[in-house]
């Protein structure tokens, strides 16, 4: 039995989302993803359900990482915000335009902050995009990224399998299996699955419990 477990340290531990988070963008759409486990001193798992897939707006998401605390209050902080902009502006706010906000909170507060997110969702200006924005502030546009404790898993294969021009199916499938993955080979990663599809239609959210997702065996 080790030190934490004897002295009772983990009840105070900071509740971590030890996470998987991926967004896909493709014609037409983006597809975004998350494993549900939540830990405490990345050993202990708090929570199996946890939905780190947030909806920001009617189409936009994002994927939150790292201390749950801080992620949950800068999203509240970023929803309330981007209402009161969308009502300004009379009209539906612009994705970038929410990856700015968030950018903007998580620059503000970074020596007090340990999370990083991915925005992504649909707008009618630019169609699907995709945001990194990263602890520190920094807002990176890109066809996907991943994020989280067990994106260091899935690199090499997110790098081999990905390729421009995917269609909704082949986002789907690229985002499963890359969270079977980091699932399979991260402990502090774990659950069931969290999708959304945006596109200009609206959102749609699937779970694909564990026991459905696809094996480390079968993607060889």
């Amino acid at each position: 039995m080790n030190e934490m477990s004897v002295n009772g340290e983990w009840r105070s531990s900071k509740v971590s989302t030890g996470t998987t988070i991926i967004a896909v963008r493709y014609d037409g759409g983006v597809v975004i993803g998350s494993d549900s486990r939540a830990s405490m001193g990345e050993e202990y798992v708090s929570s199996r359900v946890i939905n780190k897939v947030i909806q920001i707006h009617d189409k936009i998401f994002c994927c939150m990482a790292g201390s749950l605390a801080d992620a949950q209050a800068v999203t509240n902080a970023v929803i309330h915000q981007l209402s009161f902009h969308s009502m300004q502006m009379d009209e539906p706010p612009l994705v970038q335009s929410a990856a700015a906000i968030m950018r903007s909170f998580c620059y503000t507060h970074r020596d007090e902050l340990s999370a990083g997110f991915i925005v992504a969702g649909w707008d009618r200006k630019r169609g699907p995009q995709v945001f990194q924005v990263s602890l520190g502030g920094m807002i990176v546009e890109q066809e996907f990224t991943i994020g989280g404790s067990g994106s260091t898993y899935i690199y090499g294969y997110a790098d081999a399998k990905f390729k421009p021009g995917m269609t909704r199916e082949e986002c789907l499938t690229f985002t499963t299996n890359a969270l079977s993955l980091a699932m399979d080979r991260d402990n502090v990663s774990g659950g069931v699955v969290h999708l959304v599809i945006v596109t200009e239609k609206g959102a749609e959210r699937q779970l694909i419990p564990g026991n459905k997702l696809p094996v480390l065996q079968r993607l060889a």
